[in-house]
């Protein structure tokens, strides 16, 4: 029988998702972050999920994105990007400057429509697969692996949001010198199985992030480590870094800012750099590999413009001899679910994935994704394999619906003056 996969409906669900006080060199996380879950409906009654960014600069994209997909195939994924090259995008909304909320660089147009874009085409994937009754992985090419590796990301954190502050509560408690940087990793591999360990930097001074990487390398021996301090040190801080911790550190992500400053630490060290925020488009790639300044890049479906440039970028990658791995923003399950189809399909994945999702609470389906010895399983049903409670979906939307619009856009700097009214946004570099 055929199926009539013609677009007849889009659903678009904004929500507020509850967050812990994470640490990082912009500020603190908000107790609520945005995000938006995407329905596309069939004409068979087939319905595809994804999920990306909620801020209302994605929204305002979102929204005729998703007008102009009625009458379009599900399997046309191509004709995704040409609708998206079409919206016009309100200048006010582009920086230019380094992105405070995804931490992710210069933010522009063109990122912005991308980070669009890979919600629906992940949303069609499902439904595509769950009306042919195959695994994403599958429409992916096939899967090269049965279970993807994550691993902990550690913060530094208050044991809570500042008082007076809406919040839902946690149990994970404060972490903000090595002890606590050590006993939130031991939490974390009693929990998942975690066996590699990310710590979120450029928060305090280098040499206390130094000894809190020290203190993890004496509690896990052999364990894979990393630190990853948003571009917050100068070329000379971030020498100096590689040169105390070269013998413990897998990578060091993002130590400077910028292509021509990753270029002039990586001249000056035998670590391998890696990053997410000095190449996240394609037009990134030529200058940052010619002058040798990333060893692996760090990829991210939301931002790259979804599975399927994923796998484009890997093979670049591969081509070039560089790593490729991947980054993570405050996610839930449909995007985990999403990388772990298109990490499956990934050949030469040899570094662990970043994942936020241990620090989620919340979500919007009827069962979590489970780590297992630092694993996800590849599902091996119908497209992403998740289901969508919409009861909770209903909540957490209504969370949004009510918020006055202060925490519609994340901001750390925000977040962190709550706390500390004279704080700004420290200048680049901070050390």
């Amino acid at each position: 029988m055929t199926r009539d996969l013609t677009i007849t409906e889009v659903r678009l669900t904004p929500i507020l998702v509850a967050d812990p006080p994470l640490l990082n060199t912009q500020g603190v996380h908000q107790p609520y972050t945005p995000r938006l879950i995407v329905e596309v409906v069939t004409a068979d009654g087939t319905t595809g999920l994804g999920e990306t960014y909620g801020d209302t600069k994605y929204l305002e994209l979102a929204r005729p994105f998703a007008q102009r997909l009625t009458g379009h195939r599900v399997s046309d994924l191509n004709g995704l990007f040409t609708i998206a090259d079409e919206l016009a995008v309100d200048r006010s909304r582009v920086s230019g400057q380094v992105d405070v909320g995804g931490l992710r660089g210069v933010q522009t147009a063109d990122k912005l429509r991308l980070s669009v874009v890979s919600a629906f085409e992940v949303a069609c994937l499902d439904a595509l697969g769950k009306a042919l009754g195959l695994p994403v992985h599958a429409l992916l090419g096939g899967k090269v692996r049965d279970a993807v590796e994550y691993s902990a990301y550690l913060f530094y954190k208050w044991a809570a949001h500042p008082e007076g502050v809406a919040c839902e509560q946690d149990d994970w408690g404060a972490a903000v010198d090595p002890a606590g940087i050590v006993a939130q990793a031991r939490r974390f591999k009693e929990r998942y199985g975690f066996t590699s360990f990310k710590l979120k930097g450029g928060v305090f001074p280098p040499d206390e992030e130094i000894a809190a990487v020290r203190a993890l390398a004496q509690a896990f021996p052999g364990h894979p480590l990393r630190l990853d301090p948003n571009g917050a040190w100068s070329v000379q801080t971030s020498l100096k870094v590689a040169k105390e911790l070269g013998d413990v550190l897998e990578y060091l992500e993002d130590p400077a800012l910028g292509t021509p400053a990753m270029a002039e630490v990586a001249a000056g060290t035998d670590v391998p750099l890696a990053t997410n925020m000095c190449v996240t488009t394609f037009a990134e790639i030529p200058e940052a590999f010619t002058r040798g300044a990333v060893q692996v890049v760090l990829s991210d479906h939301h931002y790259w413009g979804g599975l399927r440039n994923t796998q484009r970028l890997a093979a670049i990658c591969h081509t070039f001899g560089v790593g490729v791995s991947m980054h993570s923003n405050t996610h839930l399950g449909i995007s985990l679910a999403a990388m772990t189809h298109v990490a499956a399909t990934v050949p030469g994945l040899h570094h662990a994935c970043d994942s936020h999702y241990p620090w989620q609470t919340e979500d919007v389906l009827t069962e979590r994704p489970a780590f297992d010895g630092g694993f996800v399983v590849v599902s091996d049903a119908p497209g992403l394999g998740v289901r969508l409670d919409r009861d909770r979906l209903a909540a957490l939307h209504r969370r949004w619906l009510d918020d006055d619009g202060a925490l519609r856009e994340r901001d750390d700097e925000a977040a962190m003056r709550v706390a500390d009214p004279e704080w700004v946004t420290p200048v680049v570099p901070r050390w």
